[in-house]
């Protein structure tokens, strides 16, 4: 199968899974609990530190040997790449945080919805770009990611996406949207996965030696999202345990999906 079809193939689980979470504002009035929502906000940031390490940068590393290159060079400067490139859009883009009243980057008119989900979709850049490059790489001989490993770190980041969709669409609906556009809204923001899944993948086909630095990329703007965002939140209250809890579970299971699976 062409390595861009196996990306968008990739993207959609997780970009489903956005959506089925989102789907709950259907059956539930009430936003999710914060214990229960610093539990999944730390299962999040589990699953993406560990997805960043075996799923990325090992790759990353390994992928640069075989071309010849100091393994760390790639690592270290996607990774920085990476990071720099999420501060920019976290400055650059109006957002607001479900559960927050002051929005961050830069003034803005534009609505709390709207505001609401560009949060959730700065999250999903560089899942998106990680999933789409492991099934791109699945598909070439000779490379140390598998069929097996790009799906369970598709499988990972819907786990995590799930509870992610409920997060954003039930806010929306105490905003005064309406079940429907609340489901739309929430759901349109993981469509950013399939999107720059693709586009990552593409990129790859035109300039195949950059997909080391490519790799790193997306794992620094992963750890850009879960130490600036996911765990902070994860921790909000005075009893944080239950994000501890979740932290690392969701670094358990992730790990367990690579190691068994790759």
């Amino acid at each position: 199968m062409h390595p861009v079809v196996l990306a968008l193939v990739g993207t959609g689980l997780p970009f489903f899974a956005t959506a089925l979470g989102a789907a709950v504002v259907f059956f539930f009035r009430d936003e999710i609990k914060p214990a229960v929502q610093r539990v999944f906000l730390g299962f999040a940031a589990g699953v993406m530190i560990a997805a960043s390490v075996w799923s990325l940068l090992i790759p990353s590393i390994e992928m640069a040997e075989e071309q010849g290159t100091a393994g760390w060079i790639p690592a270290a400067g996607g990774f920085v790449l990476g990071g720099v490139f999420l501060l920019l859009l976290d400055r650059l883009l109006p957002h607001l945080h479900p559960g927050e009243d002051q929005p961050e980057g830069p003034p803005s008119s534009l609505r709390r919805t709207t505001m609401l989900v560009f949060a959730v979709t700065l999250h999903n850049i560089p899942e998106g770009m990680a999933v789409g490059l492991s099934f791109a790489l699945a598909a070439q001989s000779g490379v140390s990611i598998t069929m097996a490993s790009a799906m369970a770190l598709a499988v990972g980041i819907a786990l995590q996406n799930f509870p992610e969709g409920a997060a954003i669409s039930l806010p929306l609906k105490k905003e005064g949207l309406s079940n429907t556009r609340s489901f739309v809204y929430g759901a349109l923001s993981g469509i950013v996965e399939p999107i720059f899944g693709v586009l990552a993948v593409l990129l790859v086909g035109a300039v195949t030696p950059i997909m080391p630095w490519l790799l790193s990329f997306a794992a620094g703007a992963m750890i850009y999202v879960v130490v600036e965002e996911l765990i902070p939140e994860a921790h909000l209250g005075e009893h944080s345990h239950s994000g501890t809890v979740g932290v690392m579970a969701g670094f358990l299971v992730m790990m367990i999906l690579d190691v068994a699976l790759g």
